[in-house]
């Protein structure tokens, strides 16, 4: 699915996430997406607010009946075993979850004779408002998908001399809300009239229209709670004007992300306009990683530095609850597993990549303890690190950020320093 390629570039989108739930989110959705199967076997299920789930559970019962048909015997099978999986899971609810519920049950082994039928739930980060039951090859992820699309909001301005165009940019839908004219007279002046007196009532109708649309703008703009930017537009020197000039509020004038040349006006100027401040656009999330990693290595270089990097450097102040900032990579890929000996009830707690894990989970069971030499270890826990350390961080009151690998300084973050980095209060 090309859609969840562009899940890895989004950050900083989730106004109702923070760092470490969109992260998180992010790494379930990528997972499913991955999931392919062999026939139609895959179920999935979108329960809006409200609705009930008896009427859900009547559904599935009637699929279960229809799914009794299916001529291949391993399908049928695999199909039968995903809805009596999600039956069981519908009897833990009384009523839906405030934002919905989403269930997603099949067969992810691709052994095709020995079938892994496994559920997976997700708490939606806003309500769904579709209902969806469907037997797929791949789960259906796209409702999904858009919740987590960029929902900032931007404003837009194309200004010119005889009319003017006001809309808004909601994360990638383009919005006109007021489209203005002018009565800015032409350039040819009516017999009689000096050219001095013509230019300069051209000169005040201007600057009137200017005023309208810099009110009008304010007006539509100061309402928006989210408002990041403001993008202005326009074929002539007329933008530069209403830009340089006190038109807009002034705490709108300092929301100025740029200015374009654009050829038109209304809807389709305004969408000219976000095409041609694509890289502005772009940029906004690039220069705040760009920021926030630059902010640790000038801490990092000073005399009496506050910085400190490394997994077991980090851990040590998130444990004393004195790191200010947590950096992390979204490019770490490790694990964070306990292991308890089921003798001697000694616990060892280990980092490992994925890899590492694997063989682990493989071999675990000639390991011998540490403690008293049984071979009776067993993994007790594992987590994501990221997840982990994230934990740790709120605990202490500690700002965490995710550091994407798409910039040279998000890059430097994972391979000079391990992915793991710190801004602490005071020195240990």
């Amino acid at each position: 699915m090309e859609d969840v390629g562009t899940l890895l570039n989004i950050f900083y989108v989730l106004m109702i996430m923070d760092n470490k739930e969109f992260y998180e989110f992010k790494k379930q959705l990528k997972f499913l997406s991955k999931i392919r199967g062999r026939h139609t076997e895959l179920v999935s299920v979108y329960i809006p607010v409200g609705y009930e789930i008896s009427k859900v559970a009547a559904q599935i019962k009637d699929e279960q009946g229809t799914a009794t048909n299916i001529k291949s015997k391993n399908t049928r099978k695999n199909v039968l075993s995903a809805l009596e999986r999600v039956m069981q899971h519908l009897r833990l609810y009384k009523m839906t979850p405030p934002n919905g519920l989403i269930i997603f049950s099949g067969n992810i082994s691709e052994d095709e004779g020995n079938p892994k039928i496994e559920l997976f739930t997700l708490n939606p980060p806003e309500p769904i408002s579709v209902r969806i039951y469907r037997c797929d090859q791949q789960f259906v992820l796209d409702p999904l998908l858009e919740m987590i699309e960029d929902k900032r909001v931007f404003g837009l301005i194309i200004v010119e001399r005889g009319e003017a165009s006001i809309g808004l940019l909601r994360g990638k839908k383009v919005e006109l809300l007021k489209h203005l004219t002018s009565r800015v007279p032409g350039k040819f002046r009516a017999g009689g009239q000096s050219s001095v007196r013509f230019a300069r009532l051209r000169e005040i109708a201007a600057d009137d229209f200017k005023d309208t649309v810099g009110e009008t703008a304010n007006e539509i703009f100061l309402a928006q709670q989210n408002l990041e930017g403001i993008l202005i537009g326009g074929g002539g020197y007329t933008k530069y004007e209403f830009e340089e000039g006190e038109y807009l509020h002034h705490e709108l004038r300092k929301k100025i992300l740029g200015i374009a040349d654009t050829t038109y006006t209304e809807l389709f100027g305004l969408n000219e306009l976000v095409d041609k401040s694509a890289g502005i656009l772009e940029n906004l999330d690039i220069t705040k990683e760009k920021d926030v990693v630059t902010k640790f290595l000038k801490e990092l270089i000073k005399d009496d530095s506050f910085a400190a990097y490394g997994e077991k450097e980090v851990r040590k102040y998130l444990d004393a609850g004195a790191v200010d900032l947590l950096l992390l990579s979204e490019g770490l890929n490790k694990n964070r597993i306990k292991i308890k000996c089921t003798s001697c009830g000694n616990l060892t707690e280990k980092t490992s990549t994925d890899e590492e894990l694997f063989q682990l989970e493989q071999q675990i069971s000639g390991v011998p303890c540490e403690k008293c030499s049984n071979l009776s270890l067993n993994i007790e826990e594992k987590i994501d690190l990221l997840e982990e350390l994230a934990d740790l961080a709120q605990e202490g009151s500690t700002q965490v950020e995710v550091i994407s690998t798409e910039t040279e300084e998000g890059n430097q973050l994972l391979k000079a320093f391990g992915g793991i980095a710190a801004i602490v209060r005071y020195r240990l």
